[in-house]
């Protein structure tokens, strides 16, 4: 009677083992006890031009002057779709590039410095100095050449383009397809580019700080890794087909050694 309850108790004992959800897949565990305060600290995120940045600069008017507004626009031009002759050719508007020393060649203001300010910081600039020749001028800025890349364990890596000048990691992982089951939650990588410094930092995303992390919205050209988890590493031998089967194999395999051990352990004392 002894061993049949012994053995009943180690059984249930490692089922529920089997059932809990392990700590290091699920997102965000101390979302209930993190500040909201803190959250909300990051909300105020504006793209930061940089380098080498492609820029969309729109000028317009309430009052349009055809005349008085182009002089601020960069003429459009126009390509031939696919290369077909035969195909009308589509209007394009032109970028301007930001430099290596951080300037702009702008029409009618000349060279203008622009790196490292936002894109409210520069329009506002760009739209008084134009006011004093266009009265109510109205400037868009986009920057066009902003892309971030997501690498590793991710059902879709690659990269990525952003429209409005605005992403958060989640996001950039969202669009990837999520993180695979091999993807270590505990240990992304992020690589940034700043003045011409590589800069990594590491984010945890099982724990709810990186909502207020200097990393949770991305900058121009970031590249995010996600890294191989333990399983992962050990099962790098094989296709990436059989790894789940021989993760559940392995697991399985390892419940049943620990209780033919027990089992015998406990045969063999109650023998005794």
């Amino acid at each position: 009677m002894n061993i049949k309850f012994l053995t009943f108790a180690v059984l249930t004992v490692l089922f529920f083992s089997c059932q809990s959800t392990p700590k290091n897949i699920a997102y965000f565990q101390d979302i209930d006890e993190y500040s909201k305060r803190a959250a909300q600290d990051s909300m105020n995120y504006d793209a930061v031009i940089k380098n080498n940045d492609q820029l969309l600069i729109n000028v317009t008017a309430p009052v349009f002057d055809q005349e008085l507004v182009a002089q601020f626009n960069l003429p459009q031009t126009s390509y031939l779709a696919g290369g077909d002759l035969t195909v009308a050719q589509s209007p394009s508007m032109q970028t301007f590039t930001v430099d290596r020393e951080g300037y702009i060649n702008y029409p009618v203001l000349g060279r203008i410095k622009v790196a490292n300010m936002t894109k409210f910081e520069l329009t506002k600039y760009l739209t008084d100095l134009i006011s004093a020749y266009v009265e109510n001028a109205i400037v868009n800025i986009n920057i066009i050449s902003f892309n971030v890349t997501v690498l590793g364990e991710v059902t879709r890596p690659g990269r990525i383009n952003v429209a409005n000048g605005r992403i958060t990691m989640l996001e950039a992982i969202g669009i990837a397809g999520d993180l695979t089951i091999f993807g270590n939650r505990q240990n992304v990588l992020l690589i940034r580019e700043r003045n011409g410094v590589k800069q990594y930092a590491r984010v945890d995303l099982t724990k709810a700080d990186i909502f207020s992390s200097p990393y949770y919205y991305l900058e121009q050209n970031d590249v995010v890794v996600v890294e191989p988890n333990d399983t992962r590493k050990r099962n790098s031998n094989f296709g990436a087909s059989e790894n789940y089967s021989l993760s559940i194999y392995s697991a399985v395999l390892s419940t049943v050694s620990i209780l033919a051990t027990t089992i015998i352990t406990i045969i063999s004392l109650n023998k005794k």
